[in-house]
Parts: C-alpha cells; sequence; structure tokens
C-alpha cells in the first residue's frame, strides 16, 4: 500500500459523517487546546525576551561590554597606549578610560555611599548611552564626535569654579536635590596627616540628572569627569581600567580571552555576562520554567487526541477489518489514525502560531496591558518574539500530538479482521 492511499483514506475519515458527533467535538477541543498553548507560550515567551531585552539595554547603556584591568595596582598609567593595543583587535568599536571609586555624598545633613564614575568626555559617548539618559540635556552640554556618530559628555565649570557631576534620578529624590545644587563629596582615602588620616571633601555641583531606569544605578552612581575624579581620587594621571564597546555583544567572551591572552600579566577583563551573571542566569532559568509549565497546556491538549482516536477506531472497526481482508497491512492502517491525529495537531499548531505572533504584534503596538511607569520605567508589555522560540515551540508541540497518536494507532492495527466482522 503506498502512502498516497493512507493519506487519502485519512483526509477521508476526517471529512465524513460519524455516526458519534460526540467525537468530532472531542476533536474540536483538542485543536483548540493545542492553538491555546501554542499560542500561549509564544505570547508569554515574547513578553519574557522583551523584559530580557529591555533590561540588557538599560544595563548595556551604562555599562560597557567589557573592561579590561590590572592585578598588579589599583590604576592605569599607560592607558593610551593600552587603547591602541586594544583598538586593533576585530570587532572593537571604541574604547575609553574611565576611574571607579566609592566615596559619601553629603547634604542638608543626609550622607549616603556612592559609586563615582570618571568619564573622559571625548570618547565616553562612543561606548555609554548616559546622554540618552539626561532627564535635563539642556543644562549639559551635548557635542558631536568629529564623525559625528556619537555625543559626548562635557562638564564645564561654572564661573565660581565648581566642578560639575551628574547623579541618577533616586539619588536626586531620596537627598530632595535639584539642578544646580551643591553637594559634598567625602573620598574615604583621605590625606596622611600628624595626627592621623583627614578624608578628603570637596564641593560638587549638579550640572545634570539621568534615569537609565534601573534603581541600581539611578540611586548610586554619580559621574564626574576624569580629570575631576583623578584630583578627587588622588590617582595622578592614572585610570581604573579601560571600557570597551564591541560590534557584537555575545562575542565578549571569547573577544576578551583573546585580549587577555595577548595584553599578559597583570592585565586582566570581565564581561558584561560576567559582571550581571546572576541576573541574566536567572531571567534564563525562569524562562525554562514558564516553557516546561505552559507546554502542558499542549499535553492536555494531546489527551483529548488520545480520546477521540481511540472513538474512532471503534468506530470504524468494521472499515479496519475490511481494509485488511482488502490486504492493508498493519503499519498502513497504524498511519492512517497517525496521519489524522497529526492532521488535528498540524492544525491547532498553525493556528496557535499565527494566534501568537499577531497576538504579540498587538501588544508589542497597543498598549493593552498598561504597567505603572514608576515601577517598570515602561508603559507598556515590551515583547520580542524570537522566530527560534516560535519554531522550537511548533516543534515540541507537533512531536507531543505525534506522540499522542501511537497508542490509538497501535490498538487500531492490532485489530483481527475475524473479530471485528463476527456480529456483522
Amino acid at each position: 500500500m503506498s502512502l498516497a492511499f493512507e493519506i487519502s483514506v485519512g483526509f477521508r475519515y476526517i471529512k465524513a459523517k460519524r455516526k458519534q458527533a460526540f467525537i468530532s467535538v472531542i476533536s474540536a477541543f483538542s485543536i483548540l487546546g493545542v492553538m491555546l498553548g501554542v499560542m500561549t507560550l509564544i505570547i508569554v515567551l515574547g513578553v519574557m525576551n522583551g523584559f530580557e531585552r529591555d533590561l540588557k539595554d538599560k544595563i548595556l547603556g551604562t555599562v560597557s561590554h567589557l573592561v579590561v584591568m590590572s592585578h598588579s595596582s589599583r590604576m592605569l598609567t599607560e592607558w593610551g597606549k593600552l587603547m591602541d593595543r586594544i583598538g586593533v583587535f576585530r570587532g572593537v568599536e571604541a574604547t575609553t578610560p574611565y576611574i571607579y571609586g566609592q566615596a559619601m555624598l553629603s547634604t542638608r545633613g543626609k550622607v549616603r555611599g556612592v559609586v563615582i564614575r570618571g568619564i573622559d568626555p571625548r570618547t565616553a559617548g562612543s561606548v555609554i548611552s548616559l546622554d540618552n539618559y539626561l532627564k535635563e540635556p539642556s543644562v549639559i552640554e551635548l557635542n558631536k564626535t568629529p564623525d559625528g556618530t556619537a555625543s559626548v559628555l562635557d562638564l564645564d565649570k561654572p564661573s565660581d569654579g565648581t566642578a560639575g557631576i551628574i547623579i541618577g534620578k533616586e539619588l536626586a529624590t531620596l537627598n530632595s536635590l535639584r539642578l544646580g545644587d551643591i553637594v559634598q563629596l567625602i573620598s574615604p582615602q583621605g590625606k596622611r596627616t600628624p595626627i592621623g588620616a583627614i578624608p578628603r571633601v570637596q564641593n560638587f555641583r549638579i550640572m545634570g540628572i539621568f534615569q537609565s531606569g534601573m534603581y541600581e544605578f539611578d540611586s548610586n552612581l554619580v559621574y564626574m569627569q576624569l580629570s575631576e575624579a583623578q584630583k578627587f581620587f588622588e590617582l595622578g594621571e592614572g585610570v581604573s581600567g579601560i571600557e570597551v564597546k564591541l560590534r557584537d555583544i555575545y562575542a565578549a567572551p571569547k573577544l576578551a580571552g583573546r585580549i587577555e591572552a595577548s595584553l599578559g600579566h597583570p592585565f586582566w577583563t570581565r564581561t558584561w555576562r560576567d559582571m550581571y551573571r546572576n541576573l541574566f542566569s536567572a531571567l534564563k532559568l525562569e524562562k525554562i520554567a514558564m516553557f516546561v509549565i505552559l507546554t502542558f497546556i499542549v499535553l492536555v491538549a494531546a489527551f483529548n487526541i488520545v480520546i477521540s482516536l481511540i472513538m474512532l477506531v471503534m468506530e470504524k472497526s468494521r472499515d479496519i477489518a475490511i481494509l485488511k481482508a482488502l490486504g492493508a497491512t498493519s503499519d498502513s492502517i497504524m498511519r492512517i489514525f497517525v496521519i489524522q491525529g497529526m492532521v488535528v495537531g498540524f492544525v491547532g499548531t498553525l493556528l496557535g502560531a499565527i494566534g501568537g505572533i499577531a497576538g504579540s504584534a498587538l501588544i508589542a503596538r497597543y498598549p493593552i496591558i498598561e504597567l505603572p511607569t514608576e515601577i517598570y520605567t515602561i508603559d507598556r508589555l515590551p515583547v520580542a518574539t524570537d522566530i527560534t522560540d516560535v519554531v522550537i515551540i511548533c516543534v515540541v508541540a507537533l512531536t507531543i500530538c505525534f506522540i499522542a497518536t501511537l497508542y490509538p494507532s497501535f490498538r487500531a492495527a492490532r485489530l483481527e479482521p475475524v473479530e471485528a466482522l463476527r456480529y456483522e
């Protein structure tokens, strides 16, 4: 028997009017169940991908893709030559020096620990996206680089000579600070005197307020010019390390290994994945768990496929016996009912994929579900439908439906013609 015969008989059974309308109802619910399972999986994973992408964009807008530091000391002195060596690597788009340090911010009787980031106005704009997060860009002079591709921050000193800083929105809110306010920064690494170490205290004026959407950054980070950070921490001409922007963020681990091997000891590297490994691992685990949980919707629909096929085998037992008497093999009978079950699974999966992609597009375009911006910093659900996820979901759904057809089809193949026709 050819496969064309089995397909034609299978589709004929699907189109034929059945004695028990209940079988058709179960088949319809099977299609609906598979459709809802696939559609829900696509939409939910799309939303989770959207949140992950949004979180990644916010982190990589403040943190570089890769940093290069030194084991031997807390600062790099010949960092200009080091930037030139790093810049020749294929895949490196831009580099900039930075200074990282901790200090205390004091204002109006309030004291809070903050992280100081010293940035180079000439090159920082090509590596991080701080200028995109500024709440009051009119206060900060935004200039274009010579090639016109990126903007940089220029914190010019006001007429009174007070150096400028940029603070996060949450930090400003917690300390009731506004643009133009004077704050004190206290460095724990103070000057040594005969009576002991005296903390270094310096006044700064708030020249900008940024909002990245990450509470960790907005409540702790303070930006200042690289030269001012060098004076504040008494580093001379040294910097803490080199920040690197890559053309492909996912190539960071391999490129970091090549840079570290080329530079040799005492230099070492850290990628954005290393710095936020726990966060992205938790998101990945949550995505896998959600995929497994929602797959049970498809499993429930698969049980309906099993029930409908078993009842169909019972209804068509006489037809099966006649086909076997005419020469149909057990394998042919089995394939006939597998085809019937797979048609139900394929239709449900196809409708679910179309509904999932369309639903994701609607959620992404229209504010169907609004979010409080003060909590999530976005006003709607972010959706990023990944075609790979859609293909995996469809393959898993079809595989489950295929497995569901095996037992009823096997029972149909084992049916003996004599037993089926005995009472006819």
